[in-house]
């Protein structure tokens, strides 16, 4: 008992102190809780208690039974915080809009973007200027580029880059030329180099390509000598990527994903922690997911009842949800599909209570032009399996986002490898097309470094298709053969057409940052 009353003691004199008066039953309250911990740890909530009320802003400093009780739970509470998400669909219409300051060289970010799919004209230079912007930060202070790293004044001016207006200005032959610009055709079959300051003529007669893509509307280095009013260009590479540690000090702790947390979730320990924890938590990617395919139907089932008694986080079904198209009876036919489907997955019960159901659209699916981003098919379409499933399905963008627990992942319906090669002006002639692609999408910091002729994107939601700073994964559902390749910390996969591989798909497990190949069995028969 004695004990009990030295505590309280304690108790009165740590809230005295910090400017509150305590009711009686409110200190024994206290006491009792804290007779259990040694001197040092009753010390540390003490301190946790007063400084939790301290920030509540109380109406007066006489504190009851009640709001000691509220406080040490919250104190004593090990889950998450409110804004804390261990698994948000975040789609792209959503997607928070960075603006580089030049001045504070930092990012910073744009609240007066509005939701407009067809904005001023502006826009349509805008995007280009912003993503030059982000390229011209990251490259500047690359140790090629940075004053700072180079020990000579030779090399300085080996590997100086410019801006085209100096080029424009000068009169005279300039050697060892570095300048970062837009490859693109401003007259048919001449190709310029353009940033905000101008364009310049390009020679490409002589060019060394270095291992990439290069397509028109890419940002690249090109390396050479300027002669009358003609860069010759020697040698062209794409900018040097920037991995995520190396990038997030110029954002500070601003919300770079999206998602209704003011501040970064990859920097949360209680997501962290149950990431590590969840060591068997997967994600399954499918890609051409045909819902009016039997033979695809009953392969899901088999995906479904192996899955059932260990549910994986999520599943993303990607389009074309249909096999062929049907004309105006389309969106009929993916309704009855998707009705269908609701009613074989509620059949299994424990995965449909415990793992999310996520839909990303393809290119034919409807009700959307071909323009990125796309958005969700429709509720109309939908709403049958919505009222089947509940909360558990999830229908969003294309391209989308998916945050789970600390990881970013990106994910794209696109067949982008036929899209990318046919456009490039220069066809790697060896490697390997998966790695060329990888590197060319993290350098160019976009989903879609293509000309808008070729892939549309609506110019205020460019950002939409940023992969800048790196996410854990991107998920490219292509055509092209299945691919998992990884660079800079950041992983680029591929699961392939779910029917034309012979049902394989893709596994992804956080804990572990691992890619799995997987595949549904073929039938004994």
């Amino acid at each position: 008992m004695t004990d009990l009353q030295n505590i309280r003691a304690e108790v009165n004199n740590a809230f005295k102190l910090s400017g509150f008066t305590i009711r009686r039953e409110a200190s024994t309250f206290v006491a009792e809780q804290l007779c259990s911990l040694s001197i040092q740890e009753r010390q540390k909530m003490l301190e946790k208690l007063t400084a939790h009320l301290l920030r509540q802003c109380l109406s007066q400093p006489v504190l009851e039974k009640e709001h000691i009780e509220i406080a040490y739970k919250e104190c004593t509470s090990h889950g998450l915080e409110e804004t804390e998400t261990v698994l948000n669909v975040i789609d792209a219409f959503s997607i928070p809009k960075l603006n580089y300051d030049n001045e504070r060289k930092k990012f910073v970010k744009d609240v007066h973007t509005s939701n407009n799919l067809f904005p001023e004209p502006k826009w349509k230079a805008q995007y280009l200027i912003d993503r030059y912007m982000i390229i011209w930060q990251r490259t500047v202070r690359n140790k090629l580029f940075a004053l700072e790293a180079l020990p000579s004044m030779a090399e300085e001016k080996r590997f100086q880059l410019r801006k085209i207006e100096v080029l424009l200005s000068s009169s005279s032959k300039v050697n060892d030329v570095i300048v970062l610009g837009l490859l693109t055709q401003l007259t048919e079959g001449k190709y310029h180099l353009e940033d905000p300051t101008g364009s310049v003529l390009l020679d490409m007669t002589q060019t060394r390509y270095h291992s990439g893509l290069f397509t028109e509307n890419s940002f690249v280095l090109a390396e050479g000598y300027y002669d009358d009013k003609v860069l010759h260009v020697m040698g062209l590479v794409l900018p040097p990527s920037e991995c995520r540690a190396t990038s997030l000090p110029y954002f500070g702790n601003l919300n770079t994903f999206g998602g209704k947390s003011k501040s970064l979730l990859k920097n949360s320990k209680n997501l962290l922690k149950l990431e590590q924890e969840n060591e068997d938590g997967m994600l399954i990617f499918l890609s051409d997911v045909w819902l009016d395919n039997l033979k695809v139907i009953s392969k899901l089932q088999t995906l479904f009842s192996g899955y059932n008694d260990f549910p994986p986080i999520a599943i993303i079904f990607m389009g074309e949800f249909l096999s062929c198209p049907y004309g105006f009876e389309h969106s009929i036919q993916l309704k009855a599909a998707l009705t269908n489907l609701g009613d074989i997955l509620y059949q299994y019960t424990k995965l449909r209570e415990s793992c999310k159901f996520i839909f990303v659209p393809g290119k034919g699916d409807p009700a959307a032009a071909n323009i990125l981003p796309r958005p969700p098919i429709p509720n109309s379409v939908t709403k049958e399996i919505r009222e089947r499933l509940g909360d558990s399905v999830i229908f969003t963008t294309n391209p989308c986002r998916i945050q789970y627990c600390t990881q970013e992942l990106v994910i794209l319906r696109q067949d982008l490898v036929t899209k990318m090669c046919r456009n490039s002006i220069h066809f790697p002639e060896s490697g390997d097309i998966p790695d060329h692609l990888t590197k060319t999408l993290l350098s160019q910091c976009t989903l879609s470094p293509l000309t808008l002729g070729v892939q549309p994107i609506y110019w205020q939601h460019a950002d939409a298709l940023s992969l800048y700073p790196m996410p854990d994964l991107v998920v490219v559902a292509d055509h092209f053969q299945p691919y998992t390749r990884s660079y800079q910390d950041c992983q680029v996969v591929n699961p392939g057409s779910f029917p034309r591989t012979e049902y394989s798909f893709k596994v992804y497990i956080p804990s572990s940052k691992t890619v799995e190949d997987s595949q549904i069995p073929k039938d004994d028969s």
